[in-house]
């Protein structure tokens, strides 16, 4: 193979893992419109992913020897049109999303085992095929290289070592730039024309390169060695499946609880999973190059020595992050890169001596791999976390790798001085982080502090903490000094304002109303105002722990959950206004902290709000809260809700943190004091006025009067840049880095006013 052919191989093939991995991040982020911002789907993806790569290398070995003796074609040719595949199914994917999001409308509520494994069946069915196409590309061009270079033992190597550069490029620009500049449909439709270029350039190389032109020994060469499995030279090959299929399981299911671990220093935002991925990809990016560098050289390391080093690395996230010593994202990043690193230049290296260059060998030693990684995220999701913790999952994780160091030497570690000090260093650092360290898991940050400043606090003794497949749940604190966090962040605490995002929409109401939804329940406190309104009320939400969780801020907790008016549905907001036919006086929203968590621009874009208004009652009232932040993510949020409702007010909150939006299809009356008060029930005025102080606690009409002269103009609140807004293509504030490195630079960036009122 002449040395430009080979360098335009390895561009194509980086292109094609850029747009492999754009599709993963682009389908993570649609699976949770679609689905649920909810871990099991992030895990489903990933796992899915990787069963197609691990079906499509294990099959393409024997697909393409097939291929090739049936249509005398170059195996090139079958590349390009696997390339032209992958990309259809950038425009395939999304709708079979959508199909599947209506088909599951009456499955019953999103924590039913029915829901949840129809769910996983139905993102399997839409992610799969496409995966497949991917796991043929190994394969088949690895015998596009085999055939031209009369055999390539490093050849799967030279592709992972292309393909994971690609996946870097791809998970970073991706998640920082192009989403930003571009939204979700045109970011698929950047990937699906680099895959038809790639195809174009196939088909070009195979014209140039054709069936004819390869000589008649390798070609019996490889309908030999291609169909049958052959002999893989090496010692023990039960041992190398044993460690590619573990070492997969181990690596994606610690990534999954990665990203649950490092919630608090990295928050729940888009940029987290993707910041956690390009570390990852790019510390196997540099495994693999070093491997690549080390094979040339005749040098590379023993696989019992990285064994050691893994068992060693696995163990860092704990101990460098126990919260104590470090708290930074840099360390949290840092952490986890050395583990990765040695996986990718273990993972390549096992696949090359295996297979020696032959593609069905190869094909099947790295489906083994990937099968481990397929398991690994359903592991960490169902079982590991919600059972262990993210601390014990992570040292259970990490000791398979002290075995089979063992099993490697046969047990004369202890003849070696290099492996006595890996084993002896390993089970310090386990008996460490077992009885000393502390885990992200066990802190917490509050949720008024800027996204890019975070002090974190130690949980206080006394606090329950309720673990399930959604979330870690935490309830602390006492009296009116209660929290609610989940994964690390504080959520919500007892206030006032919670009361008014139900109390205020209601009052607003010119006829009596009779019905409200909650959408995010919380700690239940805008539930439990509702109620008190004596009217139908419904609250819904995501995580079934922080239902569970309301015993330990109200003692009326058990009357409220049996309450006949009330009811609380385990669903996504968007996906419960879906399927019912229901319409509401009062819908109040109190979308999670922070501001760009991921997934919260589903409960502020303008489907949603469109949504919203097929269920409320022709002169029914939305309540929306929006907190304080950038000033431009309140203007797009401002600007959605302008989009959606023609009558719009907007008010400060009691403790002056924060505005709460009023949009309606009918005009929104001001009531006078006097006329708020007379529509506000006793039992209603009582809870409005529980946790204010006993001097203040009978001053309802000046509470009232207060939050009356609060108003803000809408107006005010408007970018004269209409494409400042909110919708489900452009999540405006999930995605910002590029938005606040310029703001930053021109000094333009503005947080939103929030003044405490003034009596």
């Amino acid at each position: 193979m002449s040395p430009r052919l080979k360098k335009i191989i390895f561009v194509l093939f980086s292109l094609s893992g850029f747009c492999g991995l754009l599709y993963q991040v682009v389908w993570v982020r649609m699976a949770y419109a679609s689905f649920g911002t909810i871990t099991p789907v992030l895990s489903v993806i990933v796992s899915v992913f990787m069963l197609g790569l691990s079906t499509g290398s294990f099959l393409g070995g024997r697909l393409i020897a097939h291929l090739i003796r049936r249509y005398k074609t170059s195996p090139i040719i079958f590349y390009a049109l696997t390339e032209l595949l992958i990309g259809l199914g950038a425009f395939a994917v999304p709708e079979m999303f959508s199909m599947g999001e209506r088909s599951l409308l009456y499955a019953g509520e999103m924590n039913s085992i029915k829901y949840l494994l129809f769910s996983d069946m139905i993102i399997a069915f839409s992610v799969l095929p496409w995966c497949i196409l991917m796991g043929f590309t190994y394969p088949f061009m690895m015998s596009f290289i085999k055939e031209l270079s009369k055999g390539n033992p490093s050849g799967f190597s030279y592709l992972y070592l292309a393909n994971v550069i690609g996946a870097v490029c791809g998970t970073f620009l991706t998640a920082w730039i192009l989403i930003e500049l571009a939204g979700f449909y045109n970011s698929l439709l950047i990937a699906a024309s680099f895959n038809f270029l790639i195809s174009i350039a196939g088909i070009v190389i195979g014209r140039r390169h054709p069936y004819k032109n390869f000589s008649a020994e390798n070609i019996k060469s490889s309908n030999v060695e291609d169909d049958a499995p052959g002999k893989a030279e090496v010692e023990n090959p039960v041992f190398t499946y044993g460690l590619l299929l573990s070492t997969g399981f181990i690596a994606m299911a610690m990534e999954i609880i990665w990203v649950r671990t490092f919630t608090p220093v990295l928050l729940n935002t888009i940029y987290s999973f993707a910041a956690l991925l390009t570390v990852y990809l790019l510390a196997t990016l540099t495994g693999a190059f070093l491997y690549r560098k080390n094979h040339k050289g005749g040098n590379v390391i023993p696989t019992g020595k990285l064994l050691a080093f893994l068992a060693v690395s696995s163990l860092l996230p704990i101990i460098i992050n126990d919260p104590r010593l470090i708290i930074s994202v840099p360390a949290a990043l840092f952490s986890i890169f050395p583990f990765c690193a040695a996986l990718g230049y273990l993972t390549p290296k096992l696949i090359d001596e295996y297979s020696l260059g032959k593609p069905y060998e190869a094909g099947k030693a790295y489906a083994f791999n990937i099968a481990g990684c397929v398991i690994g995220p359903l592991c960490a999701s169902y079982i590991l976390m919600p059972k262990l913790g993210v601390k014990f999952s992570l040292l259970i994780l990490g000791a398979p790798f002290l075995i089979f160091m063992a099993i490697y030497y046969k047990g004369i570690i202890f003849k070696k001085k290099s492996l006595i000090f890996a084993t002896i260093l390993a089970t310090l650092m386990i008996l460490t982080a077992t009885f000393i360290n502390i885990s992200y898991e066990e802190v917490y940050v509050l949720p008024q502090e800027n996204i890019n400043h975070r002090d974190f606090y130690v949980l206080e003794n006394d606090s329950v903490m309720r673990r399930d497949h959604t979330a870690t749940v935490v309830s602390m604190g006492e009296g009116l000094q209660k929290k609610l966090l989940v994964n690390g962040i504080g959520i919500t605490s007892l206030t006032p304002i919670t009361k008014m995002m139900a109390h205020l929409p209601l009052a607003f109401c010119k006829e009596k109303p009779q019905s409200a939804l909650v959408i995010c329940l919380g700690m239940g406190t805008t539930y439990r105002s509702a109620l008190s309104w004596r009217i139908k009320a419904t609250a819904v939400e995501l995580v079934p722990s922080v239902k569970d969780a309301m015993e330990y801020y109200f003692p009326d907790a058990e009357s409220m959950i049996k309450n006949p008016d009330g009811r609380i549905i385990i669903d996504d907001g968007r996906r419960f206004l879906n399927r019912t036919n229901e319409f509401f006086d009062v819908i109040t929203i109190d979308p999670p902290p922070p501001l760009e968590s991921a997934g919260s621009s589903l409960l502020y874009s303008e489907e949603f709000y469109a949504l919203v208004r097929k269920h409320l009652k022709p002169k029914g009232i939305l309540q929306q809260w929006f907190p304080c932040g950038e000033l431009k993510i309140a203007q797009a949020a401002a600007r959605a809700l302008s989009n959606s409702f023609p009558y719009i007010r907007v008010y400060k909150s009691v403790d002056g943190w924060g505005l709460h939006f009023l949009a309606s299809m009918s005009p929104i009356d001001v009531p006078s004091a006097e006329t708020m008060i007379s529509r506000i029930p006793e039992t209603a005025g009582k809870d409005m006025m529980e946790w204010y102080p006993p001097e203040e606690a009978g001053n309802l009409e000046g509470i009232i009067r207060l939050i009356l002269k609060s108003e803000i103009p809408f107006s005010e609140l408007l970018n004269n840049d209409r494409r400042i807004t909110i919708t489900d293509d452009r999540p405006f504030n999930e995605y910002f880095f590029l938005r606040r490195k310029i703001d930053g630079l021109r000094g333009t960036y503005l947080e939103l006013s929030c003044e405490p009122l003034n009596n």
